[in-house]
């Protein structure tokens, strides 16, 4: 009995000693499973997925600035777009040319080829030496083609100069030279046509008979071709044939023509026809005049009143003023087209019967004296033969030596 105290001391101690482990077994379990419980609730797994947007940040900000910018890159292509228009006739040739185009040209220009070209070329043909005396020769070949004193002679100037510093070694060298001269002549800048509505206004003029309303017809024909409405306008109120000529031409294409008495005033017709045409919506109005000789006063000065008419129709029209002029006479167009540039702000000019002249030298002495465009030469009766005339293809056609010709038949 007197263990017993000991014996219970020894039970209760195991007791608590096995409470203590049984009880410590079961909680410990409870705090494993917490800590991977807690191992993703803390921030870092979150903001591990927070650079995810930090990409779009990136790339998507920066795709839509290029986008966002893309606007202007159009505008100034539209501007230098717009340069081109000016410059690119006294630009160099275009690098390609037509072949049919040129073959056609020679075969419209072959009265000169066989003139005036022909006796240029006699000068080069057997020759590789460049002859002192040649320089000579060309100056009477060109003079009595009407080429001009004054265009001759700038010609002739720029070739003696390059003969002095040795940069043309041989006839080839001159003939190139020679081209490269009328390439420049006639590379003149074409204006453009300023206006901010409907229709092209163009006033055609010129001297009597030199085929102005044919021209218009041809005109109307080829606009009429690509689309456009032509209207057409009876200047012309003094002569009843070229009122009746210009019906014909409208019939064939559908133009509208607006005319007035005979004897009327032009003036009026073409105020009227310009109305018409606004409120008609139509793309181009060509309005014919009477021929008047450039040498009257009073006729070019009745001429100005039909521009000033037009122009209180519609404001800044008309648009174009081309002068019509038959090659056939020579230097007496250059003449013609002088006055009428002092009388009008020409735009351009129109060489009619190119195909029935020696004398297209011509063409050099009025582009390079006046300085205004030649826009179209005509090379014969059909309406496809009122050409647009391009620099380049026409010294090509023009120059061009036996041997390019027969490549480009």
């Amino acid at each position: 009995m007197d263990n017993l105290p000991i014996v219970i001391g020894v039970v209760v101690v195991v007791a608590v000693l096995a409470y203590f482990l049984f009880f410590r077994k079961k909680a410990l379990p409870e705090p494993a499973p917490k800590t991977p419980e807690s191992a993703p609730t803390p921030a870092p797994a979150p903001k591990a997925e927070a650079p995810a947007p930090k990409k779009p940040e990136v790339s998507a900000p920066v795709a839509p600035t290029p986008s966002v910018e893309a606007p202007p890159p159009p505008e100034a292509a539209a501007a230098e777009e717009s340069v081109p228009e000016i410059v690119a006739p006294s630009a160099e040739p275009p690098p390609v040319v037509s072949k049919k185009d040129v073959a056609g040209l020679r075969k419209g220009l072959a009265a000169t080829r066989g003139g005036f070209m022909a006796r240029l070329k006699a000068i080069f043909t057997g020759k590789k030496e460049i002859d002192p005396a040649i320089l000579e020769q060309l100056e009477e070949v060109m003079l009595t083609s009407d080429v001009g004193v004054k265009t001759t002679q700038a010609i002739l100037e720029r070739l003696r100069d390059r003969m002095n510093k040795s940069e043309l070694a041989d006839t080839d060298a001159v003939w190139a030279a020679l081209r490269a001269e009328a390439t420049r002549i006639l590379s003149v800048p074409v204006p453009t046509a300023k206006r901010t509505s409907k229709p092209l206004v163009v006033l055609m003029v010129g001297v009597n008979g030199v085929g102005k309303t044919t021209t218009i017809g041809k005109l109307a024909t080829k606009w009429n071709a690509d689309g456009k409405s032509v209207m057409l306008a009876a200047g012309d109120t003094f002569r009843a044939a070229a009122v009746q000529q210009l019906e014909v031409w409208g019939k064939r294409v559908g133009a509208e023509v607006v005319k007035g008495k005979e004897g009327a005033d032009p003036g009026a017709v073409a105020f009227e026809a310009t109305k018409k045409s606004v409120d008609g919506q139509a793309d181009v109005l060509l309005v014919d005049t009477a021929g008047r000789l450039h040498t009257k006063v009073n006729l070019m000065d009745e001429i100005k009143k039909v521009k000033k008419t037009i122009g209180k129709a519609l404001d800044g029209a008309p648009h174009e003023t081309l002068l019509v002029i038959d090659a056939t006479t020579g230097q007496n167009a250059l003449t013609q087209a002088a006055l009428f540039k002092e009388a009008l702000e020409l735009t351009g000019l129109i060489l009619t019967k190119l195909d029935g002249t020696a004398k297209g030298g011509v063409v050099l002495g009025v582009c390079d004296e006046l300085k205004v465009p030649v826009r179209y030469i005509g090379l014969g009766e059909r309406a496809e033969d009122l050409r647009e005339f391009v620099a380049a293809d026409f010294v090509e056609a023009l120059f061009g030596k036996d041997d390019d010709e027969a490549a480009a038949a």
